[in-house]
């Protein structure tokens, strides 16, 4: 279990941190970069599936399209979402109604699996939403921001509980190599109809290596990290720690000294982290999902 709370934590922390190289990518198409950093972290997910000697399996329509949804809900329309919020209303409002994914994963994430949700983590996911809206700090927002980051967490769910059948069937480097790679006709799709020609360009080399963080730290090994840990937590107790990614943004805009965290920001976080270990401490539900076992330690 240990382990697994370590990967959940891990992961959400690392999304965290790709607020500390937005403004390395800022000038980038936001739609072609996002192409290139799912393309790059396919291309080394599907190595670390060849390294590892897992060969291909084969997935019925229903499944595929299980896979399809996920990629374009979870991955695609989820970055279009958040984008389009920030234009709106500035990163704070997609931020703040993002902190509602532990208490929507710890009401919704038991029916995926015919369970009932448990009141101890229903109350640690309402600790954690509020505290990670603490810690993300408020700030002004509209109609359309509200309705752009209504759909992104929307997508958010998406993302774990649509993996959550594919997973004991082909394992969590699979999965996440495939989403990230069918996403990228879709976003480059859409960089075409937002963007026209300007969807790709040759980047900087500060932009270069932005990119290349984004796909091997905040994709692949985040990727790995978290659909590695979801069926052992389950989607209820793994949602906790999407509060990690807040804490995962303070610490690194602290590190790199963009910014100075305010006490609010502190308390946010030390509340984030009491509020997981709080849902931690609920019996599981039921038995992990088993997922492929030669990718599963």
């Amino acid at each position: 279990m240990n382990t697994h709370v370590a990967g959940a934590a891990g992961a959400m922390f690392l999304v965290g941190t790709l607020a500390a190289v937005s403004d390395v990518i800022a000038d980038y198409p936001v739609y072609g970069g996002q192409a290139l950093r799912y393309a790059l972290a396919a291309v080394i997910l599907l190595a670390a599936a060849r390294v590892r000697g897992l060969g291909p399996v084969r997935l019925r329509p229903r499944q595929w399209g299980l896979l399809g949804a996920l990629s374009l809900t979870g991955l695609v329309v989820f970055n279009i979402c958040v984008i389009e919020a920030t234009r709106a209303a500035g990163p704070a409002l997609p931020g703040i109604v993002l902190g509602a994914v532990p208490l929507a994963l710890a009401l919704v994430g038991p029916a995926a699996t015919g369970g009932r949700p448990s009141p101890r983590v229903v109350a640690a996911g309402l600790v954690v939403a509020a505290c990670a809206v603490l810690a993300t700090g408020a700030g002004s927002g509209n109609t359309a921001g509200l309705l752009w980051s209504l759909g992104a967490l929307a997508c958010e769910l998406c993302f774990s509980l649509l993996a959550l059948p594919l997973l004991p069937l082909i394992g969590p480097v699979r999965v996440s190599a495939w989403s990230a790679a069918l996403a990228v006709p879709f976003l480059l799709v859409a960089g075409v109809a937002l963007d026209g020609r300007q969807v790709l360009r040759v980047p900087t080399a500060a932009e270069a290596a932005g990119l290349a963080y984004l796909a091997l730290v905040v994709t692949t090994v985040a990727f790995f990290l978290w659909y590695r840990s979801l069926p052992r937590l389950g989607a209820d107790r793994a949602g906790l720690f999407a509060g990690m990614i807040p804490v995962g943004a303070i610490a690194t805009a602290a590190l790199l000294g963009v910014a100075v965290p305010s006490a609010a920001d502190l308390a946010g976080a030390a509340l984030v982290i009491s509020g997981i270990a709080l849902g931690l401490r609920s019996p599981s539900p039921g038995p992990p999902l088993r997922v492929a076992a030669r990718e599963m330690p």
